[in-house]
């Protein structure tokens, strides 16, 4: 198996050549910088919309919330009414 392989030649690596390799990584790690603020203002973006989103839903449910005790605060005041009118 190993007989039928082929093999790579060696190439030397002079300090251009590393010093343009770096550059080259340098340069990869910047755009891939870059790409990230852009992605940090997405999701900034999306945590606004989903706190305005999350703004909407607490005041339903403070709404909702108002209704019930409204709502139980007069049938309370029925049912003692009620117990009242029949006691006299």
């Amino acid at each position: 198996m190993v007989a039928s392989m082929a093999v790579m030649a060696r190439e030397a690596w002079t300090d251009e050549r590393l010093d343009d390799l770096k550059e080259n990584v340098n340069q990869r790690f910047d755009e891939v910088d870059k790409r990230f603020d852009r992605l940090d203002k997405r999701f900034d973006r999306v945590e606004a919309d989903l706190k305005a989103g999350f703004a909407e839903v607490n005041r339903r449910f403070d709404a909702i919330q108002r209704t019930i005790i409204v709502c139980f605060s007069g049938m309370t005041a029925s049912i003692v009414g009620a117990i009242l009118v029949t006691q006299l």
